[in-house]
């Protein structure tokens, strides 16, 4: 039975989950927010490896270099070697993934200075000693030798340097020296479209450190190696803008593919802040913030790494770094920058850089495009509209399954995305309100479905059988509200002569006497899973085959009827003993199509049954006083159950309300143990009713006669007898087709 209140329900539900989803989209939650992040790193590895060009090659100082050249760091004199080598083979950028921000041999230099300050205070003023010093000073430094390396290079130097981004990491203010040393990373061209650049919040920093300007002037080129990572530590994206003293600086990944492409960068920034960066005619897709996904090509050494010792003593294939961008940087235990990746707890941050620059080189970004939030809210609404809309309208089961369907679905779309097209969208926010609307939705829908079940049992215990309740709770779709047609075979019963009977008794000996024989009755209609209609006063109205379906419910009603004839009998003979009254019931049945279902009014109403079918069987149950029966049953029923049932035609006649004659019968008891006489007396009726219907009067009353003879209180065979002596003086009509209209209900 459906709850028509519910149908109205789902959707109001899942729309105020979906309002409270798009308020958290909106406002953000961090929790989801983590999770979300974690559902970006399981994407990278659910994802093919991308196969990687070899436009990006590192030179490493790992742990081979290190047993071979010596600690690090080592002098500049091997590093201006090392930039030899490759410009040599014909790399076309050098970049730096470390720093000289100190002069080389600073304690020497320190002490030359201290000497040359104190030959001052004792006022020497020999200036072969003074020239010596100063050529001491000069040859003591091995910067010069990389300065000169870097002029004399072919390729294109990057160095690199770090933004201090806490206040706390360094109390200075930067001077025009530092600002000089880090001009070349500046973005070239800076479109402001609001009126206070000011406000816009970006990436700042009020302190640097820069290479020494001895090396830092003899390049055109330079960027930032600032990595930030995440809320949970996972470097998933790289600042592209930081913010220094009104200007706008660019990071080491840009500034190489700068340099490779020989295109100025450029950024334009709005009220909500970043919204494009572009090298040439590239444009690179950041958030506000001026952040550029990550787009990882996979685990560590993706890219190749060549130890930088095989380069200084030539192991190693010049044509490897022919027309490259070569990333120098450290990779040895203990003395590489570790980062934490969507592949792994340990990672070079030399080859994050490696990886931004092939993103931006192969155009093959990782990007929330500006569509996405709008998305997301929509995955939201959407969820929301179809779980409201079918899920209280399948089982549980299918439930289930389309839920299954819809959450990996939204899964598998957001993978293939993310892996052919790069784009990003939130997985956690739309899957986390469709898992809350789905568990609302199915715990309201369950609680609704147990209020059910409990109207049913309340309602329908009195009067079905434990077996028939037990299947409408199981199933809402058994039993629904209104009317429908169904196929059913009609009960009534009534006692004989009850008034009488109940004039003999007192009330409380009535209503004892009555209790028992409904009690035992009803438990027999119950136990054939049929239902009970009503009790009016003796009689009993009940039907089978409503509203639970049985295979044959014609046949089973007859099989109830005869039992119920038996176990009144028993009765009987106990009532005998007591010294009570002793009842005997009359039954009519007739199978066929009626209209079934909850009637009345809406505060209430009976489970009930209504049509022709019903009309006629409550006619065979008062038809039994004319023929002395205590059973009859329609054809429809006959045939339905003669496999089972013996039973013998009685008469074929017009009930009241109905035009066309019906055939009647009595069943006589279950065909396999059908008395031998009963079944003589069947016989010579059978034959008696034949010559009846041909107006052979005499030769049906003689068989009518030894059918008595056989059986002396066989009330048809009465009834017939005096019909036929009726019929003898006042004789049907030519057009009388053998049928016997009844008079009375």
């Amino acid at each position: 039975m459906q709850n028509k209140n519910f149908w109205v329900r789902p959707l109001p539900i899942s729309g105020i989950i979906a309002l409270i989803g798009i308020l958290s989209y909106l406002i953000t939650i961090p929790f989801l927010d983590f999770m979300e992040l974690k559902t970006i790193d399981l994407r990278f590895l659910s994802r093919n490896l991308i196969p990687v060009p070899t436009k990006v090659v590192l030179a490493v100082v790992d742990d081979i270099s290190i047993d071979q050249e010596g600690k690090w760091p080592w002098s500049r004199s091997k590093i201006a070697v090392l930039i030899n080598k490759l410009s040599d083979a014909g790399a076309k950028v050098i970049v730096f993934d470390i720093g000289f921000f100190e002069p080389s041999n600073k304690t020497l230099l320190y002490s030359i200075d201290k000497i040359k300050e104190k030959a001052k205070i004792s006022g020497i003023k020999n200036q072969t000693f003074i020239k010596y010093l100063n050529n001491l000073k000069n040859n003591a430094t091995f910067d010069k030798n990389l300065a000169k390396a870097i002029i004399e290079s072919r390729a294109k130097i990057v160095l690199g340097y770090f933004f201090y981004l806490n206040k706390h990491d360094k109390d200075q203010t930067a001077t025009s020296i530092e600002k000089e040393n880090i001009i070349t990373s500046q973005y070239k061209l800076v479109r402001f479209k609001t009126k206070k650049p000011e406000d816009i919040y970006i990436f700042s920093s009020d302190s640097v450190e820069t290479n020494i300007k001895e090396i830092s002037s003899k390049t055109d080129y330079s960027g930032y190696f600032n990595i930030i990572p995440d809320i949970d530590g996972v470097v998933r994206r790289i600042p592209c803008v930081i913010k220094f003293k009104d200007n706008l600086y660019a990071p080491l990944s840009l500034s190489a593919v700068s340099a490779y492409l020989n295109q100025f960068m450029s950024v334009e920034i709005q009220d909500f802040g970043v919204t494009e960066i572009k090298i040439g005619t590239i444009k690179i897709p950041t958030d506000e913030l001026g952040q550029i996904m990550v787009n990882y090509r996979g685990k560590e050494k993706s890219f190749p790494h060549i130890p930088i010792t095989e380069i200084l003593n030539n192991k190693a294939d010049s044509k490897i770094f022919k027309d490259k961008i070569v990333l120098i940087g450290a990779t040895a235990t203990g003395i590489y920058d570790l980062r934490v990746t969507p592949f792994s707890k340990v990672y070079p941050g030399l080859e994050i850089h490696a990886n931004v620059i092939e993103n931006v080189l192969k155009q093959n970004f990782l990007f929330m495009p500006r569509w996405a939030s709008f998305f997301d809210i929509a995955a939201i609404i959407f969820f929301g509209i179809i779980l409201g809309l079918i899920l209280h309208k399948i089982s549980a089961i299918k439930g289930i399954i389309a839920g299954i369907s819809l959450f990996g679905g939204y899964i598998i779309f957001c993978q293939f995305i993310f892996s052919k097209y790069g784009i990003i969208l939130n997985m956690v926010y739309p899957l986390t309100f469709f898992l809350l609307t789905y568990l609302v939705i199915t715990i309201e829908k369950y609680m609704v479905e147990e209020k059910q079940k409990n109207f049913i049992k309340n309602a329908f215990s009195t009067y079905l059988a434990p077996a028939v309740v037990k299947k409408i709770t199981e199933s809402n779709q058994v039993l629904q509200l209104g009317g429908e047609n169904r196929d059913i075979t009609a009960f009534f019963s009534d006692l004989q002569g009850f008034t009488s009977i109940s004039e003999k008794l007192t009330p409380v000996e009535l209503v004892d006497l009555l209790n028992e024989f409904l009690t035992e009755m009803t438990d027999i209609i119950l136990l054939h899973e049929g239902t009970v209609d009503k009790f009016e006063g003796d009689a009993i109205i009940a039907f089978f085959g409503a509203p639970n379906f049985l295979e044959n419910h014609a046949k089973t009603t007859v099989v109830a009827s005869v039992q119920m004839q038996i176990k009144l009998k028993e009765l009987r003979k106990k009532w005998a003993e007591e010294n009570r009254p002793l009842l005997k019931m009359r039954i009519g049945l007739c199978s066929g199509t009626a209209v079934v279902g909850n009637m009345g009014s809406k505060t209430r109403m009976d489970y009930t049954m209504m049509g022709d079918t019903v009309n006629t069987a409550a006619r065979l149950e008062g038809v039994n006083k004319i023929y002395g029966t205590y059973i009859l049953i329609c054809e429809s029923t006959y045939k339905a159950s003669k496999d089972k049932i013996s039973a013998r035609r009685i008469d074929y006649i017009k009930v009241v309300g109905k035009k066309e004659p019906v055939n009647i019968y009595e069943p006589t008891g279950f065909t396999e143990e059908t008395d031998e006489n009963i079944l003589k007396t069947s016989k010579e009726y059978e034959k008696g009713f034949c010559l009846y219907q041909k107006r052979d009067w005499k030769k049906a009353i003689s068989c009518f006669n030894m059918a008595i003879k056989i059986t002396p209180d066989d009330g048809p065979s009465k009834t017939m007898i005096l019909r036929c002596k009726e019929y003898m003086i006042n004789p049907p009509k030519d057009t009388w087709n053998g049928s016997f209209s009844m008079k009375t209900k």
